[in-house]
């Protein structure tokens, strides 16, 4: 029997009764520690990719640059990625290129939002600019037809929370959305509370699997989210968040010292770091086929 591919597994997890937790990572390391911790997939973040690369999640990053560290932290890992791919980095014909490009590494899905490219990201304040309905149901038709592996899935996000909308016309788009033929539907906000997650899930009524990502609703339970519906709980930008505060105090310190005594027993060892990327498999390696 035929073992299941990257997407088929992401697949299962997303159809399956049980709400799963990802987590994002924007570079190997990150993704081989996000893998350690027991996560069954992860999140190909653009605004952590895009910090990483030093630019701002505004599509900055080409796409070419975003799905060469998606391609990393794919090949870094034996768990499924989900690749980030913002409003699609332009029109259908891009869409189709990138889903081209991530079907063939293997990757697992992509993620498209229906803003206007390019995209800001959805926390900062101004106007957040809809795509055309039928526009972006263009993408969601172009993204599946460029698939080359059938189980890869074609996730379809509306920010129409975060443009001002209410649910009534979120629930509209993403019916929309469904019936374009998206794979499952991610419902973004920023509220504070969750509750336009919760009464947008309970009116969706597992029509399809519903993704989300808490980032400002921190204290909505998981369980209750789980209730409601929601298949998939996206911890978006954690990983680069925690490293930013874990850097700038590094720095801090040993700037502070004038040398690296103190920080030293604070930052991981060099065996540690050795093992985390599997240096033992490179020496049994070795030995089968030679140094040179």
């Amino acid at each position: 029997m035929r073992a299941l591919s990257s997407a088929g597994i992401f697949r299962q997890n997303l159809f399956n009764d049980k709400l799963d937790l990802m987590l994002e990572a924007h570079s190997g390391l990150s993704a081989r520690i996000v893998e350690e911790a027991g996560f069954p997939a992860i999140w190909a973040s653009g605004l952590s990719i895009s910090s990483a690369l030093g630019l701002r999640d505004c599509n900055e990053a080409s796409w070419s640059q975003v799905v060469e560290v998606a391609q990393t932290i794919h090949d870094a890992v034996s768990i499924p990625v989900l690749f980030d791919g913002d409003s699609g980095f332009g029109n259908f014909n891009n869409v189709r290129h990138i889903v081209k490009r991530l079907s063939h590494y293997g990757l697992a899905g992509i993620s498209l939002e229906d803003k206007q490219f390019p995209k800001m990201n959805s926390f900062i304040d101004g106007v957040h600019a809809l795509s055309s309905v039928d526009g972006f149901c263009g993408k969601i038709k172009a993204a599946q037809d460029a698939k080359r592996d059938p189980q890869f899935s074609v996730i379809a996000r509306t920010e129409a929370l975060i443009a001002g909308l209410d649910v009534t016309a979120a629930l509209k788009r993403a019916e929309r959305y469904y019936a374009a033929g998206a794979d499952a539907l991610f419902i973004h906000s920023k509220s504070g509370d969750g509750r336009d997650i919760l009464e947008f899930a309970r009116c969706w009524q597992g029509r399809c699997p519903l993704v989300v990502a808490p980032t400002t609703y921190v204290d909505t339970p998981v369980a209750l989210l789980e209730q409601a519906g929601v298949s998939i709980y996206i911890c978006a930008n954690h990983m680069m968040r925690a490293s930013v505060h874990a850097m700038r105090d590094a720095a801090r310190q040993i700037r502070q010292d004038n040398g690296i005594s103190t920080i030293n027993p604070r930052i991981a060892s060099l065996p540690e770091i050795f093992k985390l990327l599997d240096y033992d498999e490179l020496e049994v390696a070795e030995r089968l086929y030679g140094y040179d």
